[in-house]
C-alpha cells in the first residue's frame, strides 16, 4: 500500500515535526513527510527539516495582513503541489478559518499538551498547575473549527510533581508528545481510525490495562489495632 503523503505545518523549532520525520524513516511506517511548511521565515524547524533532506516551503502570513483566506489559498496551493493527503500541525501558530479546517476534516491532526478536554487553549501547563491536578499529559486529535475540541485519537499521561513549574511540566509532557504523535499518525495513515458520534474508534487497538495512581499509595504494615 502506498504511503500517505503528509505535510507538517510549523512556526518554530519543530520538535514534534522532528519526531514524525524520525518515525517515517522506518520502512514499514505508512506515511512519508512530503513537505514541511512554515509561516515564519526564521523558524528553526525549517533548517532541521532541510538537514533531513525533507522538502520545505515558506508561506509567510505577513504579506496577507488580516486576509486569512488569502493566506490559506497560498498554503493550499503548496499542499496541492506536493500531493499532500494528511496534515499535521506541529506548533503552527496561526488560526485557521472554518472553511480551511472543514476542507481537511478527518485529515488534519494536531497535538495539544494537556489531557483534553481539560486545559484547552493557551498556557495549558499553567492552567494545570493552577488547578492542582496530579496528572497531565498530551492529546492528539483531529482538528475542528472549535479550538482543541476535535475527536481524540491518542493520549498519554505524566505525573505532576509538587515542585513543578510550567517549564518542568512542559519538558515532561514533551517526551510523551514525541511518542504519541507518530503513533496517532500511523493509526490514521493505516485507516484504522473511524469517527463515530464525535469519538474516534481505533480498529485493532488493545484496551489499556490497570490504572495509573498518583500519588501511588504505599502499602503500610498494620500496627496493633490498625487497619490494612
Amino acid at each position: 500500500m502506498a504511503k500517505k503523503r503528509v505535510a507538517v505545518l510549523i512556526s518554530g523549532r519543530g520538535s514534534n515535526m522532528a519526531s514524525l520525520i524520525e518515525a517515517a524513516k522506518e520502512h514499514t511506517y505508512p506515511a512519508e513527510i512530503a513537505v514541511v511548511v512554515s509561516n515564519q521565515p526564521d523558524a528553526p524547524g525549517l533548517a532541521r527539516a532541510q538537514a533531513q533532506a525533507i522538502p520545505t516551503a515558506l508561506v509567510d502570513h505577513r504579506p496577507h495582513g488580516k486576509d486569512r483566506a488569502g493566506f490559506e489559498r497560498t498554503l493550499q496551493a503548496v499542499l496541492d503541489a506536493h500531493g499532500v493527503e494528511l496534515v499535521c500541525l506541529g506548533g503552527f501558530m496561526r488560526l485557521l478559518t472554518p472553511q480551511f479546517v472543514l476542507h481537511w476534516q478527518g485529515r488534519m491532526l494536531n497535538i495539544h499538551p494537556s489531557l483534553l478536554p481539560s486545559f484547552p487553549g493557551l498556557d495549558p501547563h499553567g492552567q494545570a498547575l493552577k488547578a492542582g491536578v496530579k496528572i497531565s499529559g498530551a492529546t492528539v486529535h483531529f482538528v475542528v473549527p472549535e479550538t482543541d475540541a476535535g475527536p481524540i485519537i491518542a493520549q498519554a499521561a505524566v505525573p505532576v510533581r509538587d515542585d513543578d513549574s510550567a517549564e518542568t511540566l512542559a519538558a515532561r509532557v514533551l517526551e510523551v508528545e514525541h511518542r504519541i504523535y507518530p503513533l496517532a499518525l500511523r493509526l490514521v495513515a493505516e485507516g484504522r481510525v473511524k469517527i463515530l458520534g464525535g469519538r474516534c474508534l481505533v480498529e485493532g487497538a488493545h484496551p489499556a490495562q490497570g490504572a495509573l495512581l498518583v500519588p501511588e499509595a504505599e502499602r503500610r504494615q498494620a500496627g496493633t489495632g490498625g487497619r490494612e
